[in-house]
């Protein structure tokens, strides 16, 4: 409604250019990408031609989960011809699962063929659309998957205020409590159930959660040993699911058992998982460059380079916090891990240095350990030293001596060189010129 068309993140994060097409008509419109929601694979584009939508109506959506047996009709366009594609099938399982690393979600899974070029299309059963493609199981015959109108009415409200925040969710590490011999242990006889906090998120003394509390019920729904709700005859989800529907406040109500004792504590919950290597979500990555090295702050699509290009294995050895602290969240306020994010531009200054420093994870300069990106450059910037010396966090690692004034002069020459227009990202450069700071 609203003259937008909905489709999945993935098809349009950073585009510079998108259009669309309708089917039936060889005419293309210009669109823009007007809210996108990459951990939930979600985006709104508009259309500048308001006339796009002339005959074509809204297409409805259904106001609950469909149930499992439902058929299900999917339209698209994949891959092996031009054309509207339309496959049936029905709905095999509904589950709340990890979407990314920083967002779960309502998925429901398909029969009906979905293959790349599927993704954005409808999911229709009785007229109405109950979600919209996005994905398959690789390797899986006839496997594949949509999200459903729940999450689509979940960002479609989050989007109306102007401005995506994201889904709100805990970030503590969970436990089952199936093995036998975890009763025994935290003193327990079999009425109790629930899952169990292996590692609280919050290490504040008035933190609600504590490690080997029992999660007995979130609202009055109770939660079982592998942490999962009834939520009907048919349908039994992770507990997890229910804090999009029960909080308030950045809170949800749970109840806990902690030593034999049974307790009503609120949850604080949040949309964002603060993380040292945290994902873009769609932005730019911030940079700065200098003579001949180009630093950046780490952001878990780097680290996904990383891994792609098979450094994995040598940094595991060199123990890179790359690495080793994938998963953390800060250890102190604006704590990031700032890397060499290519290789050196060309320049007699790096001459003699033979190792590529691709990924290399940036632990001092002159001693003075590096915080964040925007200290860094700041240092650089300022910095009265003859020399720059550059230590890399992990064992084997080379040592970077550079004259600075000469690797401060060559810089303007290397973007120059390089068609660079600038040499940092609009953050870095502000912080720079005095209108922020980190």
């Amino acid at each position: 409604d609203g003259h937008r068309i909905l489709t999945n993140a993935h098809m349009v994060l950073y585009a510079r250019q998108i259009q669309v097409q309708a089917d039936g008509s060889g005419e293309k419109g210009t669109a823009t990408a007007t809210a996108v929601a990459p951990g939930i694979d979600l985006a709104i584009l508009t259309v500048d031609d308001p006339t796009f939508f002339d005959n074509r109506p809204p297409l409805p959506r259904a106001s609950k989960l469909p149930n499992k047996q439902d058929s299900v009709v999917v339209y698209g366009y994949p891959e092996g011809g031009n054309n509207l594609s339309i496959t049936k099938g029905i709905v095999s399982r509904i589950e709340f699962v990890p979407y990314t690393p920083f967002t779960d979600g309502l998925r429901i899974q398909i029969d009906a063929a979905i293959n790349p070029g599927n993704s954005g299309g409808p999911a229709v059963a009785n007229g109405q659309m109950i979600g919209l493609a996005f994905s398959r199981l690789n390797g899986g015959d006839n496997v594949g998957y949509i999200i459903p109108c729940e999450e689509i009415d979940l960002f479609l409200k989050d989007i109306a205020s102007g401005k995506y925040i994201g889904k709100t969710g805990m970030f503590d590490d969970l436990q089952t409590l199936e093995n036998p011999a975890l009763r025994p242990y935290l003193k327990i006889d079999k009425s109790v159930h629930g899952i169990i906090v292996n590692s609280p998120f919050g290490n504040a003394p008035d933190y609600p959660l504590k490690k080997w509390d029992i999660i007995t019920k979130i609202g009055d729904n109770s939660v079982d040993d592998q942490g999962m709700v009834n939520l009907g005859d048919d349908l039994r989800l992770d507990f997890q699911y229910l804090i999009q529907k029960l909080a308030k406040d950045g809170k949800v109500p749970l109840t806990i058992v902690r030593d034999d004792k049974s307790m009503d504590v609120e949850l604080p919950v949040s949309p964002m998982r603060p993380m040292l290597i945290p994902p873009l979500l769609g932005q730019y990555p911030s940079y700065y460059i200098f003579g001949p090295m180009v630093f950046s702050a780490a952001t878990q699509e780097f680290a996904q380079g990383v891994r792609n290009s098979g450094l994995m294995p040598f940094l595991s050895f060199i123990g890179s916090p790359l690495i080793t602290r994938l998963g953390d969240k800060p250890s102190f306020s604006g704590e990031e891990l700032v890397v060499v994010s290519s290789p050196f531009f060309s320049d007699k200054l790096a001459l003699g240095y033979e190792k590529d420093p691709t990924s290399w994870v940036v632990k001092s300069v002159n001693g003075v350990p590096v915080k964040n990106l925007i200290q860094l450059a700041q240092y650089l910037n300022d910095s009265k030293d003859e020399f720059l010396k550059f230590e890399f966090a992990g064992q084997g690692l080379e040592t970077f001596v550079f004259p600075r004034q000469a690797m401060k002069d060559a810089t303007e020459s290397i973007l120059d060189d390089n068609d660079i227009r600038s040499q940092g990202s609009p953050d870095v450069l502000d912080a720079l010129a005095g209108k922020n700071a980190k």
